[in-house]
Formats: C-alpha cells, structure tokens, sequence
C-alpha cells in the first residue's frame, strides 16, 4: 500500500471514528489525540515522505495536510454539535411551563408590637395630628434640660442613662421630638399637635417586665385653649381603641418633672372587668400611661409663652400595652423572634 493509500485510509477511519463519537471528553482526550497527535498516524506516515520520489512528495505533502484539516475540521463541528445538543437537553430540562400557577408565597406579617403602633398612629393621624420622628442618639439638652431636668435633677435618678459623653446619650424617652418641634413650631399657623413613636433605651436589668431597649409613643398638644379635659377625652378616645368601648378610664394624680399637674392613665382590668384579681391586685384597674398638662418650664424653656399657651403631653410603651392587651406575662417573649409566638397575633 502506498503513502497515499494510507492516508486516505487514515482519513476514512477517523471521520468514521468521529461521526461515531458520543462523548465530548473522548474526542478532545482520545480521538483527536489519537489521529492528530505527534505520536498519531498521520505524523508517522509524513515520516515515509523522504523515501518518496522528488517530484511525488509535494502532492503526497499537501494530501497529507488536507487529510489533516479534514479531520481537524469534522473534529470542531462534532464537538459543537454535540455541545449544542448538550445545551438543548439542558434547557428542555429546566424548562418551565409558565402557564402553571405559581408556588404559593408565605407572607409575612407586622410585629405585634409594630401593629399597636400602626393603630396609634392611624388614630391620631385621623385627629389632625403630625407623626414625627428624631434621633435615637440624642443630646442632653433635648432629653432631659429641654423638658425641665436640669442638671443635677434628682428626677433624672428615675431613668438610669446610656451616656456616650457628657451630652451625647441613647434617649431615655420620646420627649426630645416634643422639645425639638415646640422650639421650631410657629403658633400663628395653627396649634402644634403631635406625637412620636420611636425605640428608647435605658440601663434596665432585663426580666420579665423590663427590658433595656423599648418602644414609647409620645404626644403633645399645645394651643391658647387646652385644658385637662381635652387630655382625658383624648386618652379614652385612645384606650377604647386599642382595648375596646367596655373598658372604662380613671386618672389618678401622680408627678413627671415634665407636667403639671401629673396623672396616671388607668383602663378597667381586661381579666376580671374591674371585680379585683391577681392581674390587677385587687383594685379592678390597670395602668396604661402617663400624662399632664405640659409644665410651663417646657414651655418656657422653647421660647413659647406659658401665659398664652397651655398643652397636654401622654406617654405610652407599646410594649407594655402589648402584653396588657394579649395577656403574655413576659415582655421578653415579643424580643426571641419565636415564630410560634409571634404567629399568634397573625
């Protein structure tokens, strides 16, 4: 058999041998090593070309080179054929009919917690009221000065501080929003009605009742015509709708260094309707906030004139009413993110 003869029999095999092929890896591995590799046919058989005749071996040599680029060329197209069936048995599947209805979605819900406070505004955003909030690192100026605690105040004992520097704290309560906004307000426009939901902080042991970071929702209402009866037409208006048209409200006179006069806010025990239990210690009532007519040194203090102006301020934690409304025993449970608590206020 001659030269020729060879590599036309080289040629034949390996475009048999590549057509056959069903697998990508052995073709780049093995078939193309195999035919066009140093050690493979066609180089053995370019070796023979020396002992051809002089005028025979350049038709030999460039037979040689089309046997070569022939099988170079059917070994691309049988890689990419079989990469493009590859790829088409891949998308078939993963292929997705979107005619099928989707994978229902779990959804979520609001906090029990941010629930209450969603009510509370929407009540007083309902009454005209602006919902304002400030920073959670506040100055001393604000939290406690401003809203008649100066230094040295034996009130301020009542509140057990985070300190950053002398002035700079985590605020021990919503008040600051009612200094910062008595002090920018402008009363030829209207009186100033507000209040300001936010988280506070204080150096508390944390147990079942108290927790060093909480919620508090903060209002104030100043004008030339605002009398004690406004605060407690207010505060029923409020606690009826958090807790219901069957409880009743009582005030009781208490001290904030920041009213004046002072009152705690009582609603009728939701446990035994005011006939006296555990929950309530006997007396059929239990507290919910605090409240008074703003002192005139807060107002004093904003540059708004106590003679002309009167106003009441309430403060409430959502956190307290929380468990007061659902009966749970320890505020820390809102705190773990128990899913098996929480879904229950779904």
């Amino acid at each position: 058999m001659g030269l020729k003869d060879e590599l036309s029999r080289i040629h034949d095999d390996g475009l048999a041998a590549i057509k056959n092929a069903t697998d990508i890896k052995s073709i780049r591995e093995n078939i193309r090593v195999k035919l066009l590799g140093k050690k493979g046919p066609i180089t053995q058989a370019l070796r023979g070309i020396k002992d051809l005749a002089v005028q025979d071996r350049p038709k030999v040599g460039s037979y040689a080179n089309k046997v070569r680029d022939d099988l170079q060329a059917a070994l691309d197209a049988k890689i990419a054929d079989l990469e493009n069936k590859k790829l088409n048995q891949q998308l078939a599947a993963e292929k997705i009919d979107v005619t099928l209805p989707g994978t229902p979605v779990a959804k979520g819900h609001p906090h029990v917690i941010q629930s209450i406070i969603d009510e509370i505004t929407d009540l007083f955003l309902g009454m005209g009221y602006e919902v304002l909030s400030g920073p959670e690192v506040e100055e001393d100026k604000y939290n406690f000065e401003m809203m008649n605690l100066p230094k040295n105040h034996p009130a301020r004992d009542m509140q057990d501080t985070f300190y950053i520097t002398d002035e700079i704290l985590m605020r021990t309560q919503t008040s600051p929003m009612q200094a910062r906004t008595l002090e920018k307000h402008d009363f030829t426009k209207g009186p100033l009605k507000m209040i300001s939901p936010g988280v506070v902080y204080r150096r508390d042991t944390d147990d079942p009742t108290h927790s060093h970071q909480f919620h508090q929702v903060e209002g104030m209402v100043v004008s030339e015509t605002i009398t004690m009866s406004d605060l407690k037409g207010t505060l029923e208006l409020l606690t009826h709708e958090l807790f219901g048209n069957k409880f009743n409200v009582r005030l009781r006179p208490s001290y904030f260094p920041f009213t004046e006069p002072s009152v705690e806010a009582d609603i009728t025990c939701f446990n035994c309707m005011g006939k006296g239990c555990s929950v309530c210690k006997g007396s059929g009532w239990i507290e919910v906030l605090g409240a008074g007519m703003v002192h005139p040194n807060v107002l004093r203090n904003a540059g708004v004139d106590p003679d002309k102006y009167t106003g009441f301020a309430f403060g409430l934690g959502p956190d307290r009413l929380a468990m007061l409304k659902y009966g749970v025993s320890d505020i820390r449970d809102f705190y773990l993110d128990d899913v098996r608590f929480l879904s229950q206020f779904n």
